[in-house]
């Protein structure tokens, strides 16, 4: 007989993480991401470079290869195929805090290529925020309080609050969200099928 307590705290934590997700999408700014996607498309015969650090390296890393299957000549910063940037191009920076030491040091590079750069955060103002010629805020605010209570439908969720989406998850599992759902923006602005997609998909793996 398997004790259940682990399964259903993992699913609490999954429901709520949901919860979080739908509240912050709720309160982000539709300007803001107009600007973003309309950024992106500017760079459509350009290069579009990303970046993060850590976690939010990975997710950069995710929207570089959707990118890439979209058309775009998408590429991750520091790896040993990415090309010089030139005038016109952009970075894509990904940074909850808004001061990461090495992905501050590539957008002020990125500008001294006169490339664009668009910041995907979680704090304003920021060292990087001031580099930015587009922002979109991604808030991962934690209460303080050791436990919460929440309703999801009809089911009321009460959880130790310190183990719930620790160091920077909700800004990171929120950010890859959000970029899938630029990807789907921009099939619709482009005219792009997930089949035409296919065929940009790795076939040699």
């Amino acid at each position: 007989m398997t004790d259940d307590t682990d399964g259903c705290m993992a699913q609490d934590m999954i429901m709520r993480m949901a919860h979080q997700i739908e509240l912050t999408a709720a309160g982000l700014s539709v300007n803001d991401i107009s600007l973003f996607v309309e950024e992106i498309l500017k760079a459509r015969d350009a290069r579009i470079y990303v970046m993060g650090a850590g976690r939010s390296g990975l997710v950069a890393k995710a929207l570089a290869m959707r990118l890439m299957h979209l058309g775009f000549s998408s590429y991750v910063v520091g790896e040993t195929i990415t090309p010089a940037m030139t005038a016109g191009d952009m970075l894509i920076a990904l940074s909850g805090s808004g001061k990461t030491r090495t992905v501050l040091d590539i957008a002020e590079t990125a500008k001294q290529q006169s490339g664009r750069v668009c910041l995907i955060t979680a704090s304003l103002p920021s060292p990087l925020g001031d580099k930015a010629d587009s922002i979109v805020v991604i808030p991962s605010f934690r209460e303080n309080s050791a436990t919460e209570e929440i309703c999801i439908g009809s089911r009321v969720i009460t959880s130790d609050h310190m183990l719930f989406a620790p160091l920077g998850t909700l800004f990171e599992t929120t950010s890859v969200i959000f970029c899938d759902a630029i990807v789907s923006v921009l099939m619709k602005r482009l005219g792009v099928s997930a089949a035409q997609m296919q065929e940009h998909h790795a076939n040699i793996e």
